[in-house]
């Protein structure tokens, strides 16, 4: 049997809803689908103003422009975190500052936030790693005391809360990934949420994501004829994508519950594994209520990660690692970083192994895939 990594998800609507886009001619940006998808965001997750955006990346790049980012501010992240987070950093002319991240959730820990904030600090970029929350009180916290924005990268996390409050809907901004890698996908996109009734900065966004015009507003009537305004580029999705993602956003519990159930098989049928201290994994407590992006192994030497990889391919199961630390990569020794400078995350790298989830994964693949990995985890116990 062949264990792919990951496989989309289909709910079966994509295509009844492509065709009426199609029918309705309109195929460009900010049409039917994307109305429909920015209303349900907006109610589901109680968010002041969605907008749909090209990629969680270019959500980031937005974001950056709204607080005003500029050269010589510093914004705080975790390294462990994809190079989206510090390039939408970097393209302002500010420093990321790499902080350290928390063994148990694999997510920045508050409290070495504030031995990295200084006079030049501007704001903070929580990334909620495998759709488990930051600690998002202590967080907004830290930010209200040192008059600090909160950009949270989400791209993992829809769907998901802390606190029973969603995660993207906590700090200033929020930004979400639809990649063909996430739980909810069209392929390629995102969305960017302004938790504020600030009307200037929802402007501001219709003209950032609209090439820097104002033509939000001839659309709706507003003026006779847009121009324009200032600075922008095109982040504006086509309805052909927006018409595939609703079909996947309005069964997203139904798709959270299925991916559940993997996360909860993995984790039952690995337990003696980790109470045995051979492996571990995410760590978290009721206030977490994930989305199950990904279900991660942390063992304890790379070499054996290396092994446990190895051998699983060996068997027709396909593994990934993560992410290669920001700070230690080749763009973070030139902005001054050295690889000792964050050792939890350079541990977490070296030693993390993400197992095969798919939210189709059927209970005889997983079978397949804990037979050969309790035999493998068995030796090493033996070792």
């Amino acid at each position: 049997m062949k264990i792919p990594f990951y496989i989309p998800y289909y709910t079966g609507e994509e295509l009844q809803y492509i065709q009426e886009a199609m029918n309705k001619h309109q195929i460009s940006g900010d049409g039917l689908y994307t109305d429909r998808i920015t209303g349900l965001l907006e109610k589901k997750f109680q968010v002041k103003k969605a907008f749909m955006i090209t990629s969680a990346t270019h959500a980031l790049e937005i974001a950056t422009m709204l607080i005003d980012l500029q050269p010589g501010d510093e914004v705080i992240m975790p390294s462990f975190t994809f190079p989206s987070t510090a390039n939408a950093v970097l393209l302002r002319g500010a420093k990321p500052v790499f902080c350290e991240i928390d063994e148990n959730t694999l997510n920045i820990d508050p409290k070495k936030i504030l031995e990295k904030i200084t006079p030049k600090t501007k704001a903070i970029i929580p990334v909620h790693y495998a759709g488990i929350g930051c600690d998002m009180d202590k967080i907004m916290d830290i930010a209200k005391s040192h008059h600090l924005h909160v950009i949270e990268d989400a791209a993992q996390a829809v769907n998901a809360k802390y606190k029973d409050k969603y995660l993207g809907t906590w700090g200033d901004i929020g930004c979400y990934s639809f990649h063909g890698t996430k739980n909810f996908t069209s392929g390629e996109g995102g969305a960017i949420l302004l938790n504020t009734n600030d009307e200037s900065l929802i402007k501001k966004v219709e003209m950032i994501r609209q090439k820097g015009t104002n033509r939000n507003q001839f659309v709706r009537g507003e003026i006779d004829a847009y121009t324009w305004m200032n600075i922008g580029s095109s982040y504006v999705p086509s309805d052909i994508l927006m018409a595939f993602l609703y079909a996947q956003l309005k069964g997203m519990d139904m798709i959270m519950m299925k991916r559940k159930k993997i996360h909860d098989y993995y984790c039952h049928h690995l337990k003696e594994y980790i109470d045995a201290g051979i492996i571990k994994t995410a760590e978290f407590s009721k206030d977490y209520q994930p989305n199950y992006h990904l279900f991660y192994l942390l063992f304890q030497e790379e070499r054996i990660r290396d092994k446990v990889k190895q051998e699983l391919m060996d068997r027709g199961i396909a593994t990934a690692i993560h992410f290669m630390p920001l700070h230690s990569s080749p763009m973070g020794q030139r902005l001054g970083y050295v690889k000792e400078d964050l050792p939890i995350t350079e541990k977490t790298s070296e030693t993390l192994l993400r197992l095969p989830m798919y939210t189709s994964m059927s209970e005889k693949e997983l079978d397949y895939v804990m037979g050969h990995l309790k035999s493998i985890l068995k030796k090493i116990g033996e070792i």
